[in-house]
This record gives C-alpha cells, structure tokens and sequence, in this order.
C-alpha cells in the first residue's frame, strides 16, 4: 500500500492537538514501514518520543486505503486514556476489551461484527480468554491489517516488568502469516532484551532505535538513610519546585504515608497506587490539569501516562533496576527545557527490593506442595482448597498457578473453578529461567547500588547500563537541588510518624474452609461474640515506632516505657466507647514475659485492673510461619483457653504485640464474650501489614 505523506502530517497535527507540528526523528519512518508492509518492526525510542502516534496514524492510513482493523496488545489499557483521546481526534475508533470492561463487551463484539472498529485494544490476559479467542479473535483473525504490540519489552522475561500472560502472545506470534504487517514497541529495551524479542518476533525484524539521551533532566542523587529526613527533605524542597510532578514510593504503604505527611505541610498532593481504584482516571485527570502539586505514586502509575510539562520526578526510594528507573524518570521534562529527576537513597529499600527478587518466582516447595496437593486430588482443588491444604499465601499461591498454567506444555489446567495436573512434567527449563532471572534482579540491584553513589555522569551511567552511546551529553542550565535537610524539619517528621494510630477491624466470619472443629465454629460470628474495631500503634518495623518494637522483642527483650506511653496516648485518643474497664493480654509459650509485662504497664498507666485471664493449651508454631489465613485460622484452633478466675466483667482492652491474620484476637475475644464480659478492644503494638 502506498503512504500517503500530507495525510500522516495531517493526523499527526489533528492528534496532537498543534497546528504546526512535525513528526520527530525516524518517526515517520516507522509509520511509513508499517504502512507500506516492510516487514516486522521493533521501535524502541524514549518515553515521550511518540510510539501511539506510529500506530494510531498507521492504522488510519491503512483503514483509509481499504484495509481491515488493527489489533493491539498492552499491558496498560487503563493507562491509555490520553493516547486514546488522540487517536479519537484523528477519526480513529479505538475499542477496548477488558476485565474492567465486561458490562460492554457485547456491544465491541457488535461493532467489531459491523466493521465498525479501526483498532481493538486488549490485554495480554484476553488470550487465556475461550470467549475473546472463539467468538471474537477467531471473526477478526483474517482481516487483522496489522498487529501492534505495546510495551514489548514485557515479551522478555528479562525485561524488568515481565508479564506472565504475554507468553501466550509469543505463541500466537509465531503462528502469524509471515507477511502480517506487525509493529512492537517500547522505551525500555537493552542489548538482552531486543536479542529476546528478535527471537520471539522473528530474527529478520527491523528496529527503530533512537537516542537515550534526555537533555532536559537534571539528574541528581541523594542519600538520606531514615524516612524522617526524607521526609523533611520533600517538605522543605517541593514548596520553591517549579511546576507539577510525580513522587514515586516501593510500596502502598509508603505512598499514603509520604501522601498525608505532604498534606499536612499544606501542599496539594494525593496519593495513587493499585488500590486507587475507579478514582485513578480522576487522580490522574487532576495531575493533567496542574490541579495538584503531586501525585505520590508506586509503579501503578507506570507506563502508558503521559504528561509532557512534568518538571519533576522524585524518588523516595531506589528502585530495583537501571531500566525501571530510567523509564520512570523520563516521564519528566518531555516538554520543557529542564526538569528535575532526584533519586532520594534510604536504608529501607535494601528489604524491599529484596523482597520483591525473592518473591518474583515461587520456591520450589511452595510448587512441589502445590502439584502434591492436586495429585492427590483427582477432581481438582479450587484456590480456596490449596490454600487449606498448602502454606502458601494467597499472593504467591496464585502467582505459581499462573506461571505453572503459562508454561508450554502446563503441568497443571483449569476445568471449571478447578485446577488439576495434565499429563506434562514441570519442566527443568522453568526452574533454570527463575534462578537466571533472581541473578539478574540481583546484578540490576547492585546497578542502582552503584548509580546511587555517583557525584555526577548520571545520565552517561543510565545510558550505557541500557546499552546506548551517551555521546555528547548535556544538562539543563538549572541549580542542584540541596542534598541536606533541616533538622527542625527532621524533628517534626520524627513527630509526624510516631503520631498515627492503625485501625484494624474485627472479622465477622469463621473460616470458610471447614471453620474451627475443635472450637465446633463455622459460619458468621455472632455480633455479641465479636471484637470491637482495633488499634494498632504502627506498622512493624516502620520508620516511626516500628523500629522500636522489633528492637524490644528481639533484641531488649522488654517494651520500653515510651512504646507503653505511646499506647496509653494512643488509648485516649482513641476513646473506645464504652470505655475499657480492665487489661488482659493474647498468652505466648515462646515469650512468656514479654507482652503481659507490657499489658501490665500499661494498665498501671491507664489506672486499670489487670488480668490474666488467657492461657495457652498447647504449643504451636508462630502465627507468622502461617502463610495464608485459612493456616493462620487453623493454626491457633483450640490452642487458647480461659482462666475462668481471672475474668471480670465489663468492657476490657485485649493486649498483643502484633497482629497479621486477626485470627488470634478474634478467639480471644469469642472466648471472652461467650464468658460474659463486656465490649473486647484490641490493642497491639504493631501490624505486620501482611493482612491476609
């Protein structure tokens, strides 16, 4: 087909919104590869370079000249609003097929039936899908012009954001008409990962392959071992910083926590993560519209967001990779003259990143257990039914069944809500793939490590990791931001972190997997058996009490007064309604001393009487060592009982150190209520923030 060069200049302006635009280096080139049927194309250009405008202005062209509609796979459907809106302005209709989207379904399916669609947007996941595969790929699959492939560098279990279901796509790749005009794209893509995808997209693709070099960012990185002075550091910077931005956290917990502390210095800024739900597209609407300052984010807020006059990234921790960093930070200054990227180092971020290598693949006992419990199953196990049989977390339970159901030949498959063994061994290939893949996060790690310490030649560093020429590089004509925090400010973070109390609620249900046989439990908990809503001094291990916590159990052996000062603050705030009339404690065989010796104190600080009404029947393994809540619930079946002696009869504050399943203070509060007491309050010192 012939490309037709005024129309394409003609959509580029039409869905850029600017009368005068021009397309940027090589990229027309890539829309006339596509167009004119070249052969496969691999661009990898820079966040912000234009890869949606190559197909969506490819697409109209094609639908144009008489072709039928494109088909794009990405990882980031609810992340390509704005591309969308582009595409919409150049005449193109673009559909979408998700599991956010059941409810519309049947109307694609009626448009796409109608020729009415110029491009079909779903994820990766549609292809495990028999209703998307049978009655909608199968009506399209001969009159497909062209197959787009977004964030391509997720093909590539090098590549650091690897999804587990673009597996599936690499199969349906290669079973593609050679001559099938197919375009991959992506910002993030070294000498490993482009071999991977030569190899999965065929090795006589061509590549696009532009400069690394962003002229706008000034890089910076600073190192500030506690939360608190980071922290401090953002409240004192952020004020005099130009323009809008984003900051990026390790975890959801961190974004809320650096969120609200933001917004109690006065500065306009909202937290988004995974769990923003539905208000993610309003979050990221009021960034767009310079409404706020910020938005504190994790990596939920990833690829596929656009905003060119961002005039900051900011990280609170390092992140894990080279290649996740820069793709992260270039979302910054695509539009302007200068930007900030600051990479802000603390101690935490070791733990976590560590924890993110070592929860990637599942251990190999956690999937002998797995297809152990499905062998001796002839009818299947449902997710709920391993979790009964397996100690495994629900999390990582399910990750392993879906590495397991991807793998080719599977050695498991699912009939129904069952999963059950197929014919085919696990094969070595998977293990191999896993313990190659935690080496490289580890080599990624010490990367960031030795990124982190540089004085300067960030930018040149960050190009070569990612395989690039730095050449000439230069940086914006703007001052370095102050790599020290004032200590006032630092003092008030301190305050601020040790000021929060952590509500938890009561669970209103047994487990469903059986109940609790030797307490004869199954089914709701009786309203007058359950416990209040809880308290929870901090998060374990944290930056305000936490650290003080872990110290007191393992290694002084004894809570300090200030953590039992800290409660009974934390108790009068909280004004439990009806008010506590005693204290007792959760009962341990390991630590015998340590939480009634603080439950103790702490009612001596309350004015309270205090009781041991609890008591330990039989040992058993530590709450922690459970993985997932129907083990934790099992676990501490009939193993505490009353000391019918030391149980009075009003309202009553129940002590631990740490809660993680509830399981325990929900016996606990069953066995208290059934003897007559008033209202239970649960009080701990610290959530694991593991839930369930």
């Amino acid at each position: 087909m012939a490309y037709n060069q005024k129309r394409a200049l003609e959509l580029l302006r039409l869905g850029s919104g600017q009368p005068e635009a021009q397309f940027r280096d090589q990229q027309e080139d890539a829309i006339r590869h596509v167009v004119e049927g070249k052969g496969r194309l691999l661009v990898v250009q820079k966040t912000g370079w234009g890869k949606s405008f190559v197909y969506f202005i490819a697409t109209k062209l094609l639908r144009e000249g008489g072709s039928g509609p494109a088909l794009l796979v990405s990882p980031l459907l609810a992340l390509m609003r704005n591309q969308i809106a582009a595409a919409e302005r150049m005449g193109v209709r673009a559909s979408k097929i998700t599991s956010d989207d059941l409810d519309d379904w049947s109307s694609v399916e009626a448009s796409i039936a109608r020729d009415e669609v110029d491009i079909l947007l779903i994820s990766p996941e549609r292809f495990a899908n028999e209703h998307f595969k049978t009655d909608v790929l199968a009506r399209i699959a001969g009159k497909v012009s062209l197959l787009v492939i977004d964030e391509a560098h997720c093909i590539s279990d090098w590549g650091h954001d690897f999804r587990p279901h673009y597996r599936l796509l690499e199969r349906i790749v290669r079973s593609l008409p050679p001559n099938l005009r197919t375009l991959a794209t992506t910002a993030t893509a070294n000498n490993r990962v482009m071999e991977d995808l030569k190899t999965v997209l065929g090795p006589n693709i061509d590549v696009s392959r532009g400069d690394l070099n962003r002229p706008s960012l000034l890089l910076q990185t600073i190192r500030l071992k506690s939360q608190a002075e980071r922290l401090a550091w953002l409240a004192e910077q952020l004020p005099s910083m130009p323009g809008n931005g984003i900051i990026y956290t390790l975890t959801v917990r961190d974004a809320e926590q650096v969120a609200e502390w933001l917004k109690s210095r006065g500065l306009a800024v909202v937290a988004y993560t995974g769990e923003s739900g539905d208000a993610r597209p309003e979050l990221e609407q009021s960034l767009l519209d310079n409404k706020i300052r910020a938005l504190v984010a994790t990596t939920a807020l990833g690829m596929g967001y656009d905003k060119p006059d961002l005039a900051f990234v900011i990280h609170y921790q390092m992140p894990g990779s080279v290649v996740a960093y820069y793709q992260q930070v270039g979302r910054a200054g695509r539009a302007l003259a200068a930007a900030y990227g600051v990479l802000l180092s603390g101690d935490e971020e070791t733990d976590i990143n560590d924890y993110f290598i070592e929860s990637a693949f599942p251990a190999r006992a956690e999937v002998e257990a797995i297809l152990k419990a499905l062998e001796a199953s002839s009818a299947g196990l449902s997710v709920p039914e391993l979790l009964a049989c397996v100690n495994v977390s629900k999390g990582r339970m399910e990750k392993a069944i879906t590495l397991l159901s991807l793998e080719s030949p599977a050695p498991i498959a699912k009939r129904g809500s069952k999963w059950q063994l197929t014919a085919a061994a696990l094969s070595k290939a998977f293990w191999e793939r896993a313990d190659r893949l935690t080496t490289l996060r580890r080599a990624e790690q010490q990367q960031m490590r030795e990124y982190v310490k540089l004085k300067s030649g960030h930018m040149e560093y960050l190009i070569r990791a990612l395989d690039g020429e730095p050449g000439p590089v230069t940086s914006p004509k703007i001052p370095s931001l102050p790599s020290t925090v004032k200590s006032a400010l630092v003092t008030e973070a301190i305050r601020f972190l040790r000021r929060a109390s952590l509500p938890f609620e009561p669970r209103k249900k047994w487990p469903d997997a059986g109940g609790l046989p030797k307490y004869s439990l199954k089914g709701r908990i009786a309203e007058q058996h359950q416990s209040e809503s809880g308290r929870a001094l901090c998060y374990w291990g944290d930056a305000g009490w936490g650290a003080q916590v872990k110290k007191g159990k393992y290694q002084d052996g004894r809570f300090s007064d200030e953590l039992v000062n800290a409660c009974a603050e934390m108790v009068r705030e909280w004004g439990p309604t009806p008010r506590p009339e005693w204290v007792t404690f959760i009962p341990s065989i390991r630590h015998p001393d340590l939480v009634p010796d603080f439950a103790a104190r702490l009612a001596k600080a309350l004015g309270l009487p205090f009781r041991q009404s609890l008591e330990k029947s039989d040992g058993r393994l530590p709450q922690k060592d459970m993985a997932n809540s129907t083990q934790q619930a099992r676990n501490i079946d009939g193993s505490l009982e009353l000391r019918d002696a030391e149980v009075l009869s009003g309202p009553v504050l129940l002590v631990d150190d740490m809660v993680d399943s509830r399981w325990t203070l929900t016996v606990a509060a069953w066995l208290l209520r059934s003897k007559g007491t008033g209202e239970v309050f649960p009080l701990v010192l610290a959530k694991t923030g593991k839930g369930d």
